[in-house]
């Protein structure tokens, strides 16, 4: 649970929402607002990191809670926002690839368990041990 609060994490959330609304006021697409962008995102948040750990730790057992996990953040939730608004658009096939694709990165990208200071500190290790 710590992990959720990290700042470093939090601050890369907020960004990444920050992102996803202006994006969405841009393009003016009528399946893009600012209510699916916090949904989508904050379950991002939730579950990226867990089922991209799954997938690199072959967790096999996992990896159908996994897909539900990943398919719920980034399809199920889209067609049901969608779903409830009427406006269940052609744009589905679009979002899904658009959103696997943020997924995995967030996966990545929220997977290391540690501060920023951790980081730098096992990274300079790493360097120095490689040298």
């Amino acid at each position: 649970m710590s992990e959720y609060l990290r700042p470093w994490k939090l601050v890369t959330l907020a960004l990444g929402v920050n992102a996803l609304v202006i994006g969405g006021m841009i393009e003016q697409s009528p399946d893009w607002d600012t209510g699916i962008s916090v949904i989508m995102a904050v379950s991002a948040y939730l579950t990226a990191p867990w089922s991209m750990r799954v997938l690199l730790e072959r967790r096999w057992r996992m990896i159908p809670l996994a897909l539900f996990w990943t398919w719920l953040s980034i399809d199920g939730l889209y067609w049901a926002w969608n779903w409830q608004l009427a406006d269940v658009s052609g744009w589905r096939g679009a979002n899904f690839i658009a959103s696997l694709s943020l997924y995995g990165m967030c996966g990545v990208l929220w997977l290391y368990r540690g501060s920023v200071a951790d980081f730098r500190r096992e990274l300079l290790a790493l360097i120095i041990k490689r040298s």
